[in-house]
């Protein structure tokens, strides 16, 4: 038995309602607006080292299971990141034992290394649960990724990675961070994935921080 025509306009004219209504939610969620002390809060103006640049400091920990399943949104994000914003790294030392990780991190920056090794330190103490603490362990990883074991060695002692080690943990205060992993944008917006959220939750907030912090600098430049 067919139909009446005027029910099936009526639930086609449903569907479709409803296919509305569901992507424009999923359009609000994903441009939502951040909210301050919700979503981010401010931190005392700090230092930008990007010059013209918008700059997105990624504050981490390679110990932080969260800083690890935040890298595959991160690094897609850096793939696709605006030509205004520039971003660096800071290993968080919020504690005394956090301290080896952050040599790890300016041992691979004095040789080279970083690009190539960055995501391979994550996988050494969240996949084989290396103990990176050790300077031996450390030292046989290097080996392993094919870097001469004395130059890791003397890079590791090095009296210029100390003091950036030194210098990482000034900027862990300096910067407010309690946790990890936190996102700073134009040394001003804080955003964390226990304000997101989630880790993949950060990215949308970072996205609206930096258009938060283009508007701000357009201002400024209105003002000269």
């Amino acid at each position: 038995m067919s139909r009446h025509p005027a029910v099936l306009t009526s639930r086609v004219f449903a569907c479709c309602l409803a296919l509305v209504c569901v992507a424009t939610l999923a359009h609000a969620q994903e441009t939502r607006r951040a909210r301050a002390n919700f979503e981010y809060r401010l931190i005392e103006q700090q230092p930008v080292a990007s010059g013209e640049k918008i700059e997105v400091i990624d504050f981490f920990w390679y110990g932080c299971p969260h800083c690890y399943n935040l890298q595959p949104a991160l690094e897609d994000w850096i793939g696709r990141k605006p030509a205004d914003v520039a971003l660096r790294r800071v290993p968080v030392i919020l504690r005394d034992n956090w301290a080896p990780h952050a040599r790890i991190y300016y041992t691979l920056e004095a040789l080279g290394e970083l690009e190539r090794l960055h995501q391979q330190v994550y996988h050494g103490y969240h996949v084989q649960e290396l103990h990176m603490s050790k300077p031996d362990v450390m030292a046989q990883w290097a080996v392993r990724h094919g870097i001469d074991r004395q130059k890791w060695l003397d890079a590791y002692d090095s009296i210029g990675v100390l003091q950036k080690v030194q210098r990482a943990k000034e900027l862990t205060w300096a910067y407010n961070v309690q946790g990890t992993p936190t996102l700073v944008v134009d040394g001003r917006y804080l955003t964390s994935s226990s304000m997101a959220g989630s880790e993949r939750g950060m990215i949308p907030i970072l996205d609206e921080l930096i258009r938060m912090a283009r508007e701000q600098r357009a201002k400024k430049q209105e003002t000269r």
